[in-house]
């Protein structure tokens, strides 16, 4: 500092002098996880007196910080889940500044689909009553579940609606897809799998459904129909049971896996195939003339009186022309090797092909071919399929009627077709023409003895393979057979019988009886006599009169009624095909 005289003289001092900036006050630092990504944090902050901030986001211990301006808003992403110290630095105009510590939680949110493959997901199962559900590695690393993680459902004493259940992190959409998919190991065939939704601040809004398991000791892909869900409610928890009604007890029995629970839009393409869902896709591939549609059932009667059924047309074209549905997953041959298929034919004797392929090499198939035996109504058509090799993969169904003759597009090449589906057992029923590996169970009675053998008649009208065979040995005069079917006969499609005989003589006398195997007092029969020797006729019984009110699911077949037989040449007769005409 310098000060002058009026003389012009002056004095100077020096005095030190220190210029300070206030350190910023007040700091308010605002750290969130952003609502879009569970990894991302959105940073930013206000103070008095502060000219700019860092933030350090703690991730990387020789991070450089990020500088920014109040009113600005920063942002980074973490690679991994965890608990985070985000450290914001407000500065000066000088040294000094101030700092706030914001600890910020990053974690995996737990979202459909569950596949349990994330190690930085906390799949939190809250068990109930029993229940008890834990993520582990894949015991069962096969077929269509090759994935590293599972849950496993192990339900224990409790109660009978023991289970678990896992909030998820946001609700469930519904609005487009209400299918749930889930793949289940299950130790037994028939065990009910009940998958539920909930929301998790009222347990009353929920929605459920049930369904069973189709195989043992192998993955399938279970299928919950949540069609019907009032999807304007809100959902954020699922809910799992197994054997809802029953109590466990924590054995082998009892123990679950389950994954890939997930919601799609459609239904899946697998056996059974009953045509039903409006929800699924049924993509027939025609081809060289045949043309194969999911209608409106026009023939609802009878042994089907399902919504929706398949119709095949056979145009012109070439004479192997059909349709192919290839499915979502392969057909399991590994126990059911029958398949069955309910046909509508306009007329006896049409020719059915029913074959199997890999879609990925046609030359892997498999296929059986028979014949209608009825016309103009519905019959359950049976496909041997025990020569399947069970180790090949096999995911695609063709059709063929009437291989080897090209169709015209009419009504005589108009066929119905439903409830494709595989089965362990051959039915005993109408029509009977003992082709199948099956034991019929014909029960003897007074002399009357019945066996199926190879058809030592091959020629004329029947050229099968097997057929029956009665000895009238000596008895009574009316011995004879009989045998239970697995159905009552079905009167609504005819009411009258043909059946196949080859007798050792002519005027031979044949009697075709009818019965309830509850109460034989209700009966009905007609008998006709042979009118050839040596030689396969068949033979026709006018059951017009037949009370059809009442349930007849026996057969009973008598040879020469009122005479006793003697076992001789003279007393063995041979019939097949018998069948509603």
């Amino acid at each position: 500092m310098v000060g002058y005289a009026v003389n012009g003289k002056m004095t100077e001092m020096t005095k030190q002098l220190t210029v300070a900036f206030r350190a910023p006050e007040n700091l308010q630092v605002t750290a969130t996880v952003d609502p879009a990504n569970n990894y991302k944090v959105n940073v930013s902050a206000t103070a008095l007196y502060e000219t700019n901030f860092k933030v350090y986001f703690g991730e990387n211990p020789n991070e450089t910080p990020v500088t920014f301006l109040e009113g600005q808003t920063v942002s980074y992403v973490y690679a991994t889940t965890g608990t985070y110290n985000v450290r914001v630095v407000a500065q000066s105009g000088g040294a000094a500044t101030s700092q706030q510590i914001v600890p910020v939680t990053i974690v995996d949110p737990i979202l459909l689909p569950l596949t349990f493959e994330s190690p930085t997901i906390n799949y939190n199962w809250f068990n109930f009553d029993g229940g008890n559900v834990t993520v582990i590695n894949n015991p069962q690393a096969n077929g269509i579940n090759t994935s590293s993680k599972v849950a496993k459902m192990v339900k224990n004493a409790g109660q009978p609606w023991g289970g678990s259940f896992l909030t998820l992190s946001s609700n469930i959409d519904f609005s487009a897809n209400k299918i749930f998919r889930m793949k289940v190991f299950s130790p037994r065939v028939g065990a009910r799998v009940l998958l539920k939704v909930e929301n998790s601040a009222n347990g009353s809004i929920n929605f459920e459904k049930e369904v069973a398991t189709t195989v043992a000791n192998a993955w399938e892909d279970m299928v919950f129909d949540y069609r019907a869900i009032n999807a304007a409610q809100n959902y954020n928890r699922i809910v799992i049971i197994f054997d809802n009604g029953t109590v466990g007890n924590g054995s082998a029995n009892f123990t679950f896996l389950m994954d890939d629970i997930r919601l799609v839009n459609s239904l899946p393409l697998s056996l059974p195939l009953d045509f039903e869902s409006t929800s699924t896709n049924y993509n027939w591939f025609d081809f060289d003339g045949g043309n194969a549609t999911v209608v409106t059932n026009p023939q609802s009667n009878g042994i089907n009186t399902s919504s929706r059924v398949g119709r095949m047309i056979k145009n012109a074209g070439q004479p192997w022309g059909g349709s192919f549905l290839t499915l979502n997953q392969p057909m399991d041959f590994s126990t059911n090797k029958v398949f069955r298929m309910k046909v509508f034919s306009p007329r006896v004797g049409a020719k059915v092909l029913l074959k199997v392929e890999n879609s990925a090499n046609a030359g892997i198939n498999f296929e059986k071919e028979v014949t209608t035996s009825i016309a103009n109504a519905w019959e359950d058509l049976v496909f041997d399929y025990s020569g399947i090799n069970a180790a090949n993969v096999y995911d695609r169904v063709v059709l063929i009627f009437e291989l080897g003759t090209p169709g015209d597009g009419s009504a005589n090449f108009t066929f119905l077709f439903d409830d494709i589906r595989l089965t362990n057992t051959f039915p005993v029923a109408i029509p009977l023409n003992f082709e199948y590996p099956v034991t019929y169970g014909w029960f003897d009675f007074d002399g009357g003895n019945v066996t199926v053998v190879n058809n030592s008649q091959s020629g004329g009208i029947n050229t099968s393979a097997k057929v029956a065979k009665m000895i009238k040995n000596p008895g009574q005069p009316w011995g004879g057979s009989f045998l239970t079917l697995t159905q009552p006969i079905n009167f609504a499609i005819s009411r009258t019988f043909k059946m196949k005989v080859f007798s050792p003589r002519a005027g031979a006398r044949v009697l075709l009886k009818v019965e309830n195997s509850s109460n034989p007092s209700q009966n009905f029969e007609r008998e006709v006599a042979t009118t050839v020797a040596g030689a396969w006729e068949e033979l026709t019984f006018d059951y017009g009169a037949i009370n059809t009110s009442l349930v007849y699911d026996r057969v009973v077949v008598i040879f020469d009624l009122g005479t006793p037989g003697d076992g001789s040449a003279n007393f063995t007769f041979l019939f097949d095909d018998l069948r509603l005409h």
